[in-house]
């Protein structure tokens, strides 16, 4: 149809349906020309603003260029920094060196930078919004067999939490430098921190001095056999954290923990109401047996609602959803880290949880499955995970009932996921088991003894029980914390106190007992 068809017609000409992404190149354009006079203004936006968030690729290179100089302690104008931006490139009519001039010729007072600064990152979080409900549309039309719809929803969550965190979702490579700054940036903290540790301390002194903490990212398997003690320990550690939680505002508003952190707890196997009763025993040192059956005294009664008075205000938070998948995990986790904050999560235990797949896996290629997508939630909420796990009924059969690293039920990937291994290893849990038996007589002068209490040691006929009630005092109260794996350093083994009727673990009294390492 010609125009002149169209005249007649009174057709107007159809306009192309294009929507360009949003952005401001003038806001662009006066936060750099703002910067170029007054390297002061970069620092204004640089906590928020990251050269990826401008939509021209020539402001992106030359807000990188100035960040880079101005972080150098040199001065960034249009004269530094053409030199490193490409002289041959055009902008219209000017070259780049004569467009720096211009950005600093009509650049206006750096007061509107951060304003400035806030429009274009608002921008590029839609920009990025609508890249992602793109993908979202397209892959929902499209119904690729290897992505099922809960799948989908999983791979959303994950882009979009990703940028309400860091405004960016698209991961990749990033700077040397920027690694480096990190690393710096962290080690500065553990200096700052409370026992200059450069992770989140466990409350528990020479696990600490062997594993400087809990470190960000990590996923740490916390093993052993039932009877060892490894949900106590985990309540411990948990509480512990959640305790000493000590809250920094950072330059946005928010709050980042100095020191302990917020705890999200994962309790698959027992009930909330359970763990509550062990923390509760824990810290006001009445058995839990007792609280349960409401065997207290009125001080005990006393004890018990001070202690809840004050355990209300830590931020310890508990799921008791039994066999929840990695999916579903990893949703609440990121919810919860949104909402309340996150710096630790624990999980009791892998074996109780399901994977996202077909239900045609079997159980290897499942708990392959958890294991990998708690070490890439812990990567993406940058947390240490604690994640609990049984083991193998093989260590029973063996002489040394010491665990190791292949007595971890469908141990291949567990193994390989783990930063951290720690197994519990409680030897008087077997001493006790293997008391000799006693004659009649003997049994009935060993039972007056303990009833007397008054300091006097039973002493048996039979060697073989006299070694054996030695060998129990030795061991009596202690507890081992193996740490069969490490990425970040040594292995070896912790040597702490157990005590059972609180379920607690501490660092032991006695100086003789010390860490020692393996290799």
């Amino acid at each position: 149809m010609n125009d002149a068809v169209r005249k007649l017609a009174n057709i107007q000409p159809a306009e192309p349906h294009y929507r360009e992404a949003p952005n401001n190149i003038e806001a662009e354009q006066a936060l750099l020309g703002a910067i170029l006079v007054n390297n002061d203004a970069y620092y204004r936006v640089s906590d928020f603003l990251k050269p990826v968030h401008l939509y021209e690729p020539l402001h992106r290179k030359i807000f990188e260029v100035a960040g880079d100089i101005i972080r150098m302690g040199k001065t960034a104008n249009p004269v530094t920094i053409k030199t490193f931006l490409p002289a041959d490139d055009k902008v219209g009519d000017l070259t780049v060196a004569q467009y720096l001039a211009r950005l600093a010729a009509e650049a206006v007072s750096i007061i509107n930078a951060e304003d400035y600064g806030r429009a274009i990152y608002d921008l590029a979080l839609r920009r990025a919004l609508i890249t992602i409900g793109e993908d979202m549309v397209n892959i929902a039309f499209d119904a690729p067999l290897d992505m099922p719809p809960q799948a989908q929803i999983e791979d959303t969550e994950r882009r979009l939490f990703e940028l309400a965190e860091n405004g960016r979702y698209d991961g990749g490579f990033q700077s040397f430098n920027d690694a480096v700054a990190l690393a710096i940036d962290m080690a500065g903290q553990a200096f700052e921190r409370d026992g200059h540790l450069s992770g989140i301390s466990t409350g528990i002194m020479s696990l600490d001095n062997k594993m400087g903490g809990l470190q960000r990212s990590d996923l740490i398997v916390l093993a052993g056999r039932p009877g060892m003690g490894k949900t106590s320990l985990a309540t411990n550690i948990a509480y512990n954290i959640a305790a000493s939680y000590e809250p920094e505002v950072q330059p946005d508003g928010s709050f980042k923990a100095k020191n302990g952190g917020v705890v999200g707890f994962y309790s698959l196997e027992m009930s909330a109401e359970q763990l509550a009763t062990r923390i509760i025993s824990e810290q006001t040192e009445v058995s839990s047996s007792k609280i349960r059956r409401g065997d207290i005294t009125e001080s005990d009664f006393e004890k018990l609602v001070a202690c809840s008075q004050m355990m209300q205000k830590v931020p310890l938070f508990i799921d008791q959803t039994g066999g929840i998948s990695i999916a579903q995990l990893s949703a609440r986790a990121r919810r919860l880290k949104r909402q309340r904050g996150l710096d630790c999560l624990v999980v009791d235990y892998i074996q109780l949880m399901t994977g996202s797949g077909k239900s045609g896996e079997n159980r290897v290629q499942e708990i392959t499955q958890i294991t990998t997508g708690l070490k890439a939630l812990g990567k993406e909420l940058n947390v240490p995970i604690i994640a609990l796990s049984q083991l193998s009924r093989q260590v029973e059969s063996r002489e040394d009932k010491r665990p190791q690293l292949s007595d971890l039920r469908e141990s291949g990937s567990i193994e390989q996921d783990a930063d951290v291994v720690l197994f519990v290893f409680r030897e008087e849990y077997y001493v006790k088991n293997m008391e000799p038996r006693l004659s009649q007589e003997e049994q009935q002068q060993k039972d007056d003894f303990d009833k007397k209490g008054n300091g006097h040691i039973f002493i048996s006929d039979k060697e073989e029980w006299n070694t054996w009630n030695t060998k129990l005092n030795e061991v009596k109260g202690t507890a081992d914390v193996i740490i069969a794996k490490q990425r970040h350093g040594p292995t070896g083994t912790v040597k702490l106190a157990f005590q059972a009727e609180y379920t607690r673990f501490a660092d032991l009294a006695d100086p003789s007992f010390t860490a020692y390492e393996e290799h």
